[in-house]
């Protein structure tokens, strides 16, 4: 039985995505919605017991016209989150179901997510507590000040960009949301919280392509990775309909006139 808890925050405004006709969870990527397709590698994984996602109060009629039957069909829960983040974490971790012991936290607006990265990062999680995906920094950084000129030139030795999911012993990522208050909402990701009751992160690789959907370039970005992703790898199952789908297309085409003659 597993013992891995899934939730998506999916409650945001997607105030910088550009497209006033829709969030960008809800944008299409060959057909499938982001945060459906955020969700695909945890979907066969068989440590995961309950997949969360938390969607906006606003979105609940779009949401269950659209999705109402893929959630039913993939065993999805579907909750309301609150208004930032953090709240919607906080609502979703009463919701994960007691034979859980690990939590883990995964963006619905990061589509490019591998079925290997999510064995890899849990494995991490249980040996240490905690883990995250996170790529080193490779890039020069600049600190300036208000005027936007230069100030500082700062090492980029041990710096890493912190990606997802982040995994989480469950004991400690209630404690941690428990004592949120006593750190402010300055937060910007659930390891901080963590971090701040005592306990270190393991680091495990990811990679750029496991973006996460801001703007229009970004989805784009998304397309691309995805796209390359299955030209190396035609046999991959990109839904859960993959396998009845490639048994249709090995079929050969039949024409009206090999039914009914003429």
């Amino acid at each position: 039985m597993g013992r891995f808890a899934v939730i998506l925050p999916a409650a945001g405004r997607s105030s910088r995505f550009g497209d006033p006709k829709q969030k960008k969870i809800y944008a299409e990527i060959e057909g499938r919605a982001v945060w459906l397709r955020s969700v695909d590698p945890f979907l066969k994984n068989d440590d995961v017991a309950q997949i969360i996602v938390a969607i906006a109060e606003e979105d609940q009629e779009l949401f269950d016209r659209r999705y109402r039957e893929s959630v039913a069909f993939l065993g999805i829960d579907v909750i309301v989150g609150g208004a930032e983040r953090s709240d919607t974490v906080a609502s979703a971790l009463e919701r994960v179901k007691p034979e859980c012991d690990f939590v883990a936290v995964h963006d619905a607006a990061r589509p490019c997510l591998t079925a290997e990265q999510v064995a890899a990062v849990f494995k991490a999680a249980e040996a240490h507590g905690a883990a995250l995906l996170a790529t080193p920094v490779y890039e020069t950084i600049k600190r300036a000040n208000a005027d936007r000129l230069t100030t500082e030139t700062v090492s980029r030795d041990d710096l890493f960009l912190a990606q997802t999911p982040q995994v989480f012993r469950r004991d400690w990522l209630v404690e941690a949301y428990a004592r949120r208050a006593e750190h402010g909402r300055a937060a910007t990701d659930d390891t901080q919280l963590v971090e701040a009751i005592g306990h270190p992160c393991a680091i495990v690789p990811g990679s750029s392509h496991n973006l996460k959907i801001t703007t229009q370039d970004d989805l784009a970005m998304a397309k691309a990775v995805l796209d390359l992703r299955e030209k190396a790898r035609p046999a991959a199952c990109g839904h859960p309909y993959a396998d009845e789908q490639a048994m249709w297309n090995d079929l050969p085409r039949l024409k009206p006139s090999d039914l009914f003659g003429g």
